[in-house]
């Protein structure tokens, strides 16, 4: 059996209340006492309660995430980040995946309810007035990521009309004639929540109409949007640039135009959205819009961690985003 607070305390001469005071890093205690009762807990090989805890507390000290799946970068940078927070505040994640299943996403959140997580942190899927009395329902802080449901809920995301409309029309300053928009979710417009992708369009057509292009752009959204684009004449007169909603959209973009002996940019300009952290390997370097994926899992966290423990949070602002003018547009 492990040694205990009591014991420690005893070691130290000091209260148990003061060595959990130290061991949770808490206020009021000196930082001579703070760093005698560590040096004990570390030599003791002091491990936590977490049970102990959780009881005291009444909690489980775990935050449920939902998430579509991993296959995107930026997911898994995300959830990364979001395990690192939660770790540091002495929480740990239950992670449950969708894969994009409307019913799975509600299955998904049933689970983590059994589970007795905390709060849920989840990118939804699901939308409308039903699923917010649905999330009312369950009595439990939420936080919702990128797409949006409704204000009940805190939120986490950026501008991504304004981000994108901004990324069109710096595409637009290069002279470019035809553009080609890519985003394959679109397809499940009007079936399940993709307000992050929904958004992006919205900023990719006011930015062409703001740069005067009135020829709307050729949209794809096939699943196989690589075989869409196959199908195009991409060598003509008009100077062509393709954007993507998402990186690992124009990653496959970028491998298929060379694939057809076209250039980077010189005969087709391509254009991201994510910077995925996987960039720094690919040649020529993709322009793209940046975002601190990131803060979003620690802003998440922190918004969560405020509601289970204080009863509300607060307000998180819009995240900053940039361009990144790299070497493919």
């Amino acid at each position: 059996m492990g040694v205990t607070i009591k014991e420690i305390a005893v070691l130290c001469g000091v209260s148990p209340g003061t060595v959990d005071r130290a061991l949770n890093h808490r206020p009021g205690i000196s930082e001579k006492t703070k760093a005698r009762i560590l040096k004990v807990a570390e030599q003791m090989n002091y491990q936590p309660d977490h049970m102990a805890r959780s009881l005291a507390k009444g909690r489980t000290m775990t935050i449920g995430v939902v998430l579509f799946d991993l296959y995107n970068r930026s997911f898994s940078q995300l959830m990364n980040s979001i395990e690192a927070a939660s770790r540091q505040q002495g929480y740990f994640v239950d992670l449950v995946l969708t894969n994009k299943d409307p019913e799975n996403e509600k299955k998904c959140i049933e689970h983590l309810l059994l589970r007795k997580v905390d709060g849920i942190i989840i990118f939804a899927i699901n939308q409308g007035e039903a699923f917010n009395a649905y999330l009312k329902s369950l009595s439990i802080p939420i936080v919702t990521i990128c797409n949006y449901v409704s204000d009940e809920w805190s939120y986490i995301g950026i501008d991504d009309r304004q981000a994108m409309k901004e990324a069109v029309r710096y595409i637009c300053e290069k002279r470019y004639e035809r553009f080609i928009y890519v985003c394959p979710p679109l397809s499940y417009r009007g079936r399940t929540n993709i307000f992050t992708q929904e958004e992006r369009l919205a900023g990719c057509l006011e930015g062409l109409k703001e740069s005067g292009i009135e020829q709307l752009p050729i949209i794809i959204t096939n699943k196989d949007y690589i075989g869409a684009i196959s199908q195009l004449d991409l060598a003509g007169n008009s100077k062509t640039a393709i954007i993507c909603s998402c990186d690992i959209y124009a990653l496959e973009v970028m491998n298929h135009l060379k694939s057809r002996g076209l250039r980077i940019p010189d005969d087709v300009g391509l254009m991201g959205f994510d910077n995925i952290d996987v960039l720094k390997y690919v040649s020529p370097a993709l322009t793209t819009v940046e975002y601190a994926v990131e803060e979003f899992g620690s802003r998440a966290i922190q918004c969560m961690i405020e509601q289970i423990e204080q009863g509300t949070c607060t307000p998180v602002p819009l995240l900053p985003y940039q361009i990144i003018t790299g070497e493919s547009i």
